[in-house]
This record gives structure tokens, sequence and C-alpha cells, in this order.
């Protein structure tokens, strides 16, 4: 399921629910919810869950639903010279991997070699891991 929750950034949602559909058959094994939304409710989510001042590009929420900023992704789309879509199907997938248990920041790399081969098979852009 994808739900918009912000209106400024537009992006072709169909595509992005279908991905998601492919995330909860290959990777995931289980159905992976989203929700959009803008800088100013991630940084609201952030603070709250994280204790975090700061927006974010993607929230995980056990046991399968995700939180992408449209801003930011559209930011980030920019940045690295792809589409939106492609910023929010990289970020729908280094969330599922947290989903799955994951934690780049402690498991020595294991996030990161999962997510380049994930990103590498489904044709997708640089992960986020790779690009720190």
């Amino acid at each position: 399921m994808l739900f918009n929750r912000q209106r400024r950034v537009k992006f072709r949602r169909q595509e992005i629910a279908a991905f998601l559909a492919t995330l909860g058959r290959e990777v995931t094994h289980r159905e992976i919810g989203a929700a959009i939304v803008s800088d100013a409710e991630i940084r609201r989510l952030n603070r709250r869950y994280r204790k975090i001042d700061k927006a974010t590009d993607v929230l995980s929420f056990e046991p399968d639903d995700l939180v992408i900023s449209a801003d930011t992704a559209r930011r980030q789309a920019r940045a690295f010279g792809h589409s939106i879509e492609e910023e929010m199907k990289v970020l729908a997938l280094h969330g599922a991997l947290h989903l799955m248990g994951h934690d780049h920041e402690h498991d020595g790399g294991r996030m990161a070699r999962l997510e380049r081969r994930w990103r590498r098979k489904l044709g997708l852009p640089l992960a986020l891991t790779e690009r720190s």
C-alpha cells in the first residue's frame, strides 16, 4: 500500500506502488506499506522516534512500514542525476533492509553488500550505503 501524505512533490504513484510490491515479493517476503510525506513530517517523526531533530530521507517502522520524504527524495534525485521515482525506489530498498533487521551502522558492511546486490538485481542507481 502506498499513501501520498504530501502535495508539493509530484511522482508516478503507480510506479512506486508496483516497486513496493516487487520488494515485498522478492526481498522481504511480506507486504510493505509506505507513506510519502514532507520534510516537516519526517522531521517530526525522526525527532519523536529517534530523538534526532532533522529531516531524513527514509524511516522504517516494524513490522512493514516505510516513511519516505518526497522533499528529500527530490533533492537527492537531482543531486545524483536520476528521477524522483528512482530515488524513492533506492530509499524503499534501504528501508526494507532495515525492516528485515539489518543495520549498516553496526553490521560490518553486511547491509551494504545486500543493498548493492539487490539494487543491481532491481536495476537501481547507487544505493544509499554506496554513496557515503
